[in-house]
């Protein structure tokens, strides 16, 4: 099976979310970001109160305002955050590699990813994963980057997913 394909930034930019949204220790590392936050800025209300002779309550309400609106807001955040980061990166250098124009060819023992600057080949063993969203197949070669397929570049994306699929199991 033969797919060309364009990768944009953004796609590339989706795998990040996509990967970092899956990603148990990404996930661990945004909760406690967000949870400890909230209770440092409650603890700081009661030593402010402490300190200052301000009745807890006046110092409590406008810290757990800072806290709820943490709660509510920080993914948000933390994802443009780490978008902003990835666009850096991806602007610091040439990635002629990475983005652009894809040719990839599947066969029974491997997988072959040609582009402008290289051709890379991976045999089927060499795929640690196989995970999808609603736009893209990512194969993962390894627990952090994966060969990107966007969906939208498939003529027909069941029969590649029906392939790859086949590939995962033997």
């Amino acid at each position: 099976m033969e797919i060309n394909y364009n990768l944009t930034e953004e796609d590339y930019l989706n795998f990040n979310l996509f990967h970092m949204k899956n990603s148990k220790s990404v996930m661990k590392s945004l909760n406690i970001q967000r949870f400890l936050t909230p209770i440092f800025f409650i603890l700081i209300s009661y030593l402010f109160s402490l300190i200052s002779d301000t009745p807890f309550l006046f110092a409590f309400i406008p810290f757990l305002l800072i806290s709820i609106l943490w709660f509510v807001f920080y993914p948000k955040f933390f994802y443009k955050t780490v978008i902003r980061n990835v666009k850096k990166m991806i602007r610091e250098g040439k990635n002629s590699g990475l983005i652009g124009e894809h040719h990839m060819i599947l066969t029974e023992v491997e997988i072959t990813e040609s582009t402008a600057t290289d051709e890379i080949k991976v045999k089927w063993s060499g795929i640690q994963a196989f995970k999808e969203d609603d736009e893209y197949f990512y194969l993962y070669n390894s627990s952090v980057s994966a060969y990107i397929l966007p969906k939208r570049e498939l003529k027909n994306a069941d029969d590649v997913k029906d392939y790859l699929k086949s590939h995962m199991i033997n």
